[in-house]
């Protein structure tokens, strides 16, 4: 399938409206603080409870005994439940661990019960109240301790856990040029500014819940096989989210839990998870430990790379995909990568940022870098060499459109690459040892069906309602660019409503497809709600141009209002894209330059330059677009040089869980951050010929940064995050 209409015939490519830097219609929302968020659903219901998550404090054993009485002889008490009296609970088809314990535990701060009172206050004081009698268990809890005993996961949405092409193992022995080295990326938290938070409300045997979560779908279906409840029964409602990262896919405690507790109390209640239960209770980034090996002729062509990865997750969970972005992003006809999953008792590892691939090219990226060394080429120069046009395992298959080498010359150019001395070590500015650094940037774009519906009334407004959620990135002006694009009429004519479950079923927000996905739902609708104009007009819709209002045909003209007469017009469709992931391979392309300096005496280390060049199809908003990326950016130095959940190998629990402990980004810790995109359309991706970006963004950003640590001190570091104890002993020496 392919998407290459001519403008005549597909009004989206006009680039009247899409395309523009457009500022956030929710914008005006959030800074005046009116959005209402999911814990803020002051107007959802009248006088909620409030609802306090006890944790379990062992993260693997037996609850022996619990003692709720005296909690619930605590002022404001209404209601407590546990395993015991929440009557039978399922597990949906996206948790790993149940979200109420009892009397098994699976892992640390586990939910074990909710105690629902009158004001939070008191719900959190009843809740120190509870007492727990446990047997722990021995766990696992350490990585490496367990690598060996790691097993080959099922296949999953990443494709089979081992590929090759070739003879990887003769091929890696005969090349003249060897790698083989070990890198390490830790547990890593999503951090987002939002907490879990869900307000549960029921009518009789229908259940509401405000909550705060990127896929309402197949949260609503979650819902209801957890409470063991029909589908039809269940709401989700969910119009603005401050922040997931992955950490919202999937639905949590706060809301299980906020529903049992509000069955139980008979009143609406309130549940938010307060931050330490954020780290422990919900999902995180899983560590890994990788082993790649590359091999090259002396010319650097890649004769033989192989890429092999170990995380951990609870039983019954999956790994983290940190090798798949090898099979497809370098050259090389003798290749391997392996995935191997190690149970472990920590909490439930799963999605977060461009999963896979960040931690796969925070490790991928710097072996290139020291593969290019080894070669003594230039490291844009020897990703260059190795650039493909197909892919790689199967050489039959194209990519959409592959622009890499052309963010590497772009990038290089731009930042002044010529300028960095390929010596580590020789170039300071007073106390700081400075140097340049880059990494290729990848991900893949994820085709997925997504449905919209769109009225337009009597005024010739028009008004788009789809389940698709906006997590920050910006989904309600986009859509409204859309439909506004489609339509013929202003941007503040359209009105967009998103993140109700009672909506068209979307692709939701996630693994950077929400934008071209959820944008050509809406497209397919306008296509439908044309037809329905032009045929109510009279008009041969094929012929029909919509435009400033009107509606014209050959030399007929109306006013786009007078189709939908005093009733209204509606239309409701979705995109679908048969094989067109399988006849063509779709991916997002770009390129990272950073500069850093570290003190010579005190292993500090400061980002002073950021690039990054990104190809990732038509940019329907490049405001929102660079915003997104250069948000990723951040990410991405904070996976470098901060991010780190410590985990206690005794007991089994991140201690650094909160803000204080676990360190991200600040605006100091930022410098000017440059970026650029090319000018691009894909006509294999959509309708809308966009792809993904959000998640491009920070793939290969810590990579580019440790690089540049590098060649500033000559220092190589394979274990992130890259602190100054891992630099303090192998500095230069000051002059």
């Amino acid at each position: 399938m392919k998407f290459d209409t001519p403008a005549t015939t597909n009004p989206i490519d006009r680039l009247k409206v899409i395309g523009r830097p457009t500022d956030r219609i929710d914008g005006p929302l959030k800074t005046t603080g009116t959005a209402p968020y999911a814990y803020e659903r002051h107007d959802a219901v009248p006088n909620p409870a409030y609802g306090y998550i006890v944790g379990s404090a062992i993260a693997k054993g037996r609850i022996t005994a619990i003692d709720v009485r005296p909690a619930e002889a605590a002022p404001g008490v209404l209601a407590i439940v546990t395993a015991e009296n929440a009557g039978t609970l399922g597990k949906g088809d996206y948790n790993t661990a149940k979200l109420l314990g009892g009397p098994e535990i699976d892992h640390y701060h586990q939910a074990i019960a909710v105690v629902v009172a009158e004001t939070f206050e008191q719900a959190r004081a009843a809740a120190q109240l509870v007492r727990v009698d446990y047997v722990r268990t021995e766990g696992a809890f350490d990585l490496a301790a367990a690598r060996d005993s790691a097993i080959i996961p099922k296949p999953g949405i990443g494709g089979p856990p081992d590929t090759a092409v070739g003879d990887f193992d003769t091929a890696f022995a005969a090349a003249p040029v060897r790698l083989d080295e070990t890198y390490t990326t830790p547990d890593q938290g999503h951090a987002m500014m939002e907490p879990h938070a869900s307000i549960a409300a029921w009518n009789g045997d229908k259940l509401t819940l405000w909550t705060s979560n990127q896929m309402i779908d197949w949260s609503t279906g979650d819902v209801a096989k957890t409470l063991g409840i029909p589908k039809e029964n269940v709401r989700l409602v969910s119009p603005f989210i401050g922040g997931g990262f992955g950490g919202k896919l999937w639905v949590r405690a706060d809301a299980v839990l906020a529903a049992v507790g509000a069955r139980a109390a008979r009143r609406p209640v309130k549940v938010t998870l307060p931050r330490p239960l954020m780290f422990n209770n919900t999902t995180h980034r899983p560590a890994t430990i990788q082993r790649i090996r590359i091999g090259a002729a002396r010319d650097g062509r890649i004769t033989a790379i192989g890429h092999e990865s170990w995380s951990g997750d609870l039983p019954g969970g999956g790994p983290e995909l940190a090798a798949n972005q090898t099979r497809l992003l370098y050259a090389g006809a003798d290749r391997m990568t392996t995935t191997r999953l190690a149970v472990l008792d920590l909490p439930e590892g799963n999605a977060m940022r461009a999963p896979g691939e960040a931690p796969g090219m925070m490790a991928l990226e710097i072996a290139i870098d020291e593969m290019a060394e080894k070669l003594g080429l230039d490291p844009v120069e020897f990703r260059i060499i190795n650039d493909t046009q197909v892919d790689p395992e199967k050489p039959e298959r194209p990519f959409s459109q592959r622009h890499l080498v052309e963010c590497l010359r772009t990038g290089a150019d731009r930042f002044g690459w010529n300028r960095r001395n390929p010596q580590p070590g020789q170039i300071r500015d007073g106390r700081w040892l400075v140097g340049m650094g880059v990494a290729a940037a990848f991900r893949n774009n994820l085709v997925m069906k997504s449905g919209a519906r769109v009225r337009l009334d009597h005024r010739g407004d028009v008004t788009v309602e789809t389940d698709m959620t906006d997590i920050g990135t910006g989904s309600y002006t986009i859509i409204a660019q859309t439909a506004a694009e489609m339509m013929g009429v202003p941007l503040d004519k359209v009105v967009v409503r998103l993140g109700d479950s009672t909506f068209p079923v979307s692709c939701g927000s996630g693994g950077q497809f929400g934008a071209s996905n959820s944008t050509s739902g809406v497209y397919a609708a306008c296509v439908k709600l044309r037809e329905a104009v032009a045929q109510r007009l009279g008009f041969n819709s094929a012929e029909a141009v919509f435009a400033d209002g009107r509606v014209r045909a050959g030399n007929r003209s109306a006013l786009l209002a007078q189709a939908a007469g005093e009733g209204g017009l509606v239309a409701e469709d979705a995109i679908e894209y048969g094989d067109l992931d399988k006849t063509h391979q779709q991916s997002t392309f770009g390129a990272h330059f950073v500069e850093a300096a570290v003190d010579a005496a005190t292993g500090e280390i400061r980002v002073r330059r950021m690039l990054s060049v990104c190809a990732a199809g038509r940019i329907l908003n490049p405001k929102a677009a660079r915003s997104q990326v250069i948000g990723a950016m951040t990410m991405g130095v904070g996976a470098a040089l901060m991010e780190e959940l410590a985990v206690d190998k005794r007991h089994g629990f991140f201690v650094n869980h909160d803000l204080a402990g676990y360190e991200v980004p600040v605006h100091a810790d930022i410098p000017h951050q440059d970026m650029i995109f090319l000018d691009e359309a894909d006509p294999y991706s959509s309708p809308m010929k966009a792809k993904g970006v959000a998640e491009l963004g920070i793939c290969g950003v810590a990579a580019a940064v440790a690089n540049a640590v590098t060649n500033a001190t000559g220092v190589r570091v394979r274990d992130y995050p890259i602190t100054l104890d891992k630099l303090l002993d192998r500095l230069p020496q000051v002059a």
